[in-house]
Order: C-alpha cells, then structure tokens, then sequence
C-alpha cells in the first residue's frame, strides 16, 4: 500500500482548515492509500519575525488614520471589553481550541511527530511514496514564514504534488520571487485553486496549470452531513447566520439586521467571542450551522463551500480590511458556478436574498470533480 503524507497548515482554530484537511485526507483513502497529514511548525523558519510585526503595526496604523470616528469609536469599545472580559475571553478560546483538536483526533491522521525548516528527518522523503501540499493558503507568504516546507523541498522530486494551493495575494514580493520561482518549479505534479495563482505560476515559471477546485468540494453532500454535529445552543427557530471574521462588520450590520427583521429570523453570529456558547463550537457543528439556517451571510470562502453544498441561500462580502486580491479565490469559485449573483453588492431585494437556482451546479460540479480526480490520479500514478 502507497503511503501519501498531506502536508497542510496545521491549526486548530480554522473552520475551513480542518474540513479541507479532512476532505482531501478522505479522498486519497479512497483511493487505496494509507494517508497521513504532516505536522508542522513554521515559528523557526526564516521569515523575518520582527520586521513582519513592525510593518503590521504601521499598517494598522495607516488604516486607521483613513478610519471614519464612529469606526474608530467602535473598535476602541471593543477593545475595552476584550480587556474587561479578558479571562472570559480566554477560557473561550481555550474550549474552542479543545473541540477543533477533537474533531482533528477523531476525523485526521496526523503525525505524531512535528518537523520544522530546521528539524526535517533525513528518512522523511523515503518514508512516504508522495507528498500532497494543499490545499488552503499554504503560499501566503503571511502564514508560512518563508518555510520552503510547504513546497516539498525536503522531497524528492518525483514525490511533490501541490493539490489546489491557495498563494491568497495575487501579487508575490519582490523578495520573494526567487525562492517561490524555485520552489515552485520543483514541483512536478502542479496545480492551483484560483485564477490569480494560476497567472502566478505562469509569470513564475512559464507553466500552464490547472485550477482546480477546494477539496471539501470533491465530498458529497450527505458525506459532510454524516459527520455533522448538532450545537447545543442551535435556535429552535429560523434563523440567519453569520460567519465574518471577527464578527460582523459595523459596514454590514445594517443589512443584517434588515434581513433578519423582514423575515422574522434570529440572528446567529458565529465567529463572535462575545457570544461564548455560538463561538464554541467546532467543524462538525459549523456544518450543521449552515445546513439548518434560512439564509447566510459571510465573507468566508469555505462559508460559500459549504453552502453550494448544502444548497443554502447565501450572501458573499467582501472582507472589510483585506486587499482585493484575498477576494481571487473567492471570484475564481462564483465564477465556476455562475453564482455570482451571491456577491453581497449584486442583491437589490429581499427575494433576491432567498431564491438561489441551484438546478444548473450538479453538472459542474461533476465536471470539475473529474476534472480534480484526473489529476491526483495521474499525479499519483494510480491505475
């Protein structure tokens, strides 16, 4: 039996993280092979810590200064509670960590090793046939602290396969060129998850690769339902539910609100510490979340995954403070699905809200599912 190792960001604090993990983990069972996701830590890498916090920190500060008062009033209130509440805080987040790493301990082979830029086995590349990088942002140059990890550098060539990785900007950094260039190339089964990577690779390297779909897309709808959980807070009535980061955005309350009062709708925030019993809560209830909504509003990717999916009405937002080109994978997924009625700014009534045709997304789906399974099968020499 071939052994594959997923090599993924680890972390257990991330919705869409730990699904794609899982889903990606599944599909390669499927196929016959003993799959394992590798551990990593990317604190000792290269990346340059304190020059990534001071240039954070001047940011911010850039970003306020544009801020309107009200803005600014808001998040100083915020910060405030978060000082007040700081231990309620804290034992939230902590529950919250318990519960993803239980659904890791119950749905993911991990390794119970951790490897690190500095700390690889010299018997890493032989222990395993392939090694599958993907999917998720796992070239944010954000995330990975310059790692070469990620790219399968430590592997044999032959053994590298990049299943839909998500660089999550659509312009690299000077600085950064060389490496990506060279990592990248040594890759031989390559692809990508959205348009703006693919123009990547292509400026990087000159090769054309395919875009290809998240992984949790490639499970059907009644496999995610199987490991769905129900939350013990869920509303015993309707309700519309949110998923911003950090929680609702002061430019979107407004139009929450006006839903959720027109159609008689409790509103759900799930990201919201300030809500201790909706934030704690993990994966398999944040499937459950969806599927039992009346309407979702998010700016997550994975949030308009799943609600494909399940076949939910959504709106898609742009997330306040991010730069455009966080928006690609976003784009690159409506567009595949000619959903890009679900854009947030493109929805002008309260019926246009709730009717989504989702009659045509079967047979894209499938077509894009192929298109998914020729790759990873010809990429791992199967059959």
């Amino acid at each position: 039996m071939k052994k594959v190792s997923i090599v993924t960001l680890n972390g257990y604090f991330n919705y869409g993280n730990r699904l794609q993990n899982y889903a990606l983990q599944e599909v390669l069972e499927s196929y016959g092979l003993k799959v394992e996701t590798l551990r990593v830590d990317v604190s000792s890498s290269k990346g340059n810590a304190h020059n990534k916090e001071n240039k954070s920190l001047i940011n911010k500060l850039q970003k306020i200064k544009k801020l309107p008062p009200k803005t600014i009033i808001r998040k100083i209130n915020n910060k405030l509670w978060f000082k007040y509440n700081s231990r309620e805080v804290e034992k939230s987040k902590s529950l919250r960590t318990d519960i993803f790493k239980k659904f890791t301990s119950d749905y993911i082979i991990e390794t119970d090793f951790l490897i690190s830029e500095n700390n690889i086995p010299e018997d890493l590349s032989e222990s395993y046939d392939y090694f599958v990088a993907g999917s998720d942002q796992v070239w944010n140059p954000n995330y990975i602290n310059g790692s070469s990890i990620y790219f399968l550098a430590f592997a044999e060539k032959h053994k590298r396969i990049a299943y839909a990785p998500s660089f999550g900007l659509s312009v690299i950094e000077d600085r950064l060129i060389k490496d990506y260039k060279e990592w990248i190339s040594g890759i031989k089964g390559l692809s990508v998850r959205e348009d703006d990577g693919a123009k990547i690779i292509k400026e990087l390297t000159g090769r054309q690769v395919p875009v290809l779909v998240d992984p949790t897309l490639l499970l059907s709808k009644e496999k995610w339902l199987s490991i769905s959980n129900k939350p013990t807070n869920k509303p015993k009535g309707k309700y519309l539910l949110t998923y911003f980061l950090g929680g609702v955005p002061e430019e979107y309350r407004e139009e929450v609100n006006k839903t959720a009062k027109e159609n008689n709708l409790e509103i759900i925030n799930l990201a919201d510490i300030r809500d201790g019993g909706t934030y704690r809560t993990g994966p398999s209830e944040f499937i459950d979340y969806i599927n039992s909504s009346s309407v979702f509003f998010t700016d997550s990717f994975h949030g308009a995954v799943f609600s494909i999916l399940l076949e939910k009405p959504f709106l898609i937002f742009k997330r306040i403070g991010s730069s455009l080109s966080m928006y690609s994978r976003i784009d690159t997924l409506l567009n595949t699905f000619d959903l890009e009625s679900r854009k947030a700014e493109k929805n002008k009534s309260n019926e246009d809200i709730f009717n989504v045709d989702y009659s045509h997304i079967g047979p894209i789906l499938e077509k894009e599912r192929n298109k998914s399974f020729d790759f990873l099968i010809k990429s791992l020499n199967i059959g």
